[in-house]
């Protein structure tokens, strides 16, 4: 497929479905630009009126093999010829476990693991909270500052967005506090010192707040999704992780956007040398096809009584052959040596915006997991969210598919498939600094 957008968009189709969308979805269910796709491949997507778009969200981080990778549904096409659905609690099959064993070996930690199978990255996120807490025989969780772990009643509790996600949803579960994240961006204090003020804040919290006797789990993004593709130094994890281990707390790496190569190592938690005890994971690896996992410390894993975990659609068999495909994709191809070359280009990129462009505050990011923030200007920093919906429109009517991050959403995040082209990249870069210019001239 190669670039091409009509003059005027959306075209006469995706505007009747979008009709049809606003007469018939939900209020609540939040949409970009008005794209309905007719087909996907690699990091283009067509829509229903011929037009041809770049990728650079996918699906929210969910595509790091590309759209429709031809192995990926193959091997849905294969298992789909043998049986959709048997639920794993009732007739168990191979992928389960063929998938389970794939995991064990490749996530961090050199001690015996377990895995479940679930179908989203809130439902790990729940069973994460659950495993710590039976394991533990506490209550009280901790989250971070500009978090976002899902929707569902934990996640929604864990996760640190109210007004858009959490407003009138409460009561949500209790015995959840929330800690500083290590900020570098507006707090004018560099990498080693944002992370010491940062434990610093977290272990008086703990110690005055909570106990830390009473503490089940700490759970943290090593890069910030939602948040603001924030990274937490290498330095604040390790003291984390020592504070965990000292007071017998499950320390939770959430590495459900992170994951699978988007960082330039296979698990973003690699950059700091340290190994989590247990790790939640979805998106990028089902390629496409729902799917999620907690991966652990055995013991952790198996401390809930038998009947504890499960569910109806958990590890479906349709979704573990797309996520055995496409791990296999990502270790043949080398995706987190992909990653980091995409990530050389996009970060060279974004340098040079954020030292000449006068709305582009911040550049930051590991490996192809990168972004900018858009501010009113570089003196004050303040976030300016209307600016940053104007450029996504932008990139929209020349061809460019975005996705926005932050509390403010102002920051613009790159999520494209990790098999993109040196040149589509290049092109969607050009899309993206014409749209941000063009905010600069309004």
């Amino acid at each position: 497929m190669s670039s091409a957008v009509l003059a005027s968009l959306p075209g006469p189709i995706c505007q009747q479905y979008q009709i049809k969308r606003d007469a018939l979805v939900a209020r609540g269910v939040a949409n970009g630009a008005p794209i309905f796709a007719a087909r996907a491949s690699g990091s283009e997507v067509v829509d229903l009126d011929g037009n041809t778009y770049l990728d650079f969200a996918g699906g929210i981080g969910t595509l790091n093999v590309g759209h429709a990778h031809p192995e990926v549904v193959a091997a849905v096409k294969r298992q789909a010829d043998d049986y959709l659905h048997t639920c794993f609690n009732i007739v168990m099959y191979p992928g389960y476990i063929d998938l389970a064993e794939m995991l064990v070996k490749r996530l961090p930690g050199d001690w015996p693991k377990k895995v479940m199978l679930q179908s989203t990255g809130s439902e790990a996120v729940e069973n994460a909270i659950k495993i710590a807490r039976r394991a533990t025989g506490r209550q009280a969780v901790v989250a971070f500052e500009g978090a976002f772990h899902g929707r569902t009643n934990m996640a929604l509790a864990l996760t640190a967005k109210a007004p858009a996600y959490k407003t009138g949803f409460g009561p949500l579960a209790s015995e959840v506090y929330r800690a500083p994240f290590p900020y570098v961006y507006r707090t004018g204090a560099d990498e080693e010192t944002a992370a010491r003020q940062a434990f610093e804040r977290f272990e008086r919290m703990v110690e005055t707040e909570i106990g830390a006797r009473q503490v089940a789990a700490v759970i943290i993004e090593p890069v910030q999704g939602e948040g603001g593709f924030h990274a937490a130094p290498a330095s604040f994890m390790r003291r984390l992780r020592e504070f965990c281990t000292s007071h017998g707390i499950v320390l939770i790496a959430d590495e459900i956007q992170s994951g699978f190569c988007r960082t330039g190592r296979w698990f973003a938690i690699e950059h700091s040398g340290i190994t989590a005890d247990l790790y939640t994971l979805a998106k990028s690896m089902g390629g496409g096809m729902p799917i999620a996992a907690v991966v652990g410390r055995a013991e952790l894993m198996d401390a809930p009584d038998v009947g504890g975990l499960g569910g109806t659609y958990a590890g479906n068999p349709l979704a573990c052959a797309a996520a055995l495909a496409a791990i296999a994709v990502m270790e043949r191809d080398d995706y987190a040596g992909r990653a980091e070359a995409l990530g050389r280009q996009l970060a060279e990129r974004f340098d040079t915006w954020k030292r000449d462009i006068p709305i582009v505050g911040d550049a930051r990011g590991l490996g192809a997991m990168r972004a900018v923030e858009i501010v009113t200007d570089k003196t004050t920093h303040r976030p300016d969210g209307q600016a940053t919906a104007r450029i996504v429109r932008r990139a929209y009517e020349a061809g460019l598919i975005l996705v926005k991050a932050g509390f403010h959403g102002n920051v613009l995040r790159f999520l494209g498939p990790l098999n993109m082209s040196a040149e589509q990249l290049q092109r969607g870069l050009d899309i993206l600094e014409k749209s941000i210019n063009a905010e600069v001239r309004a």
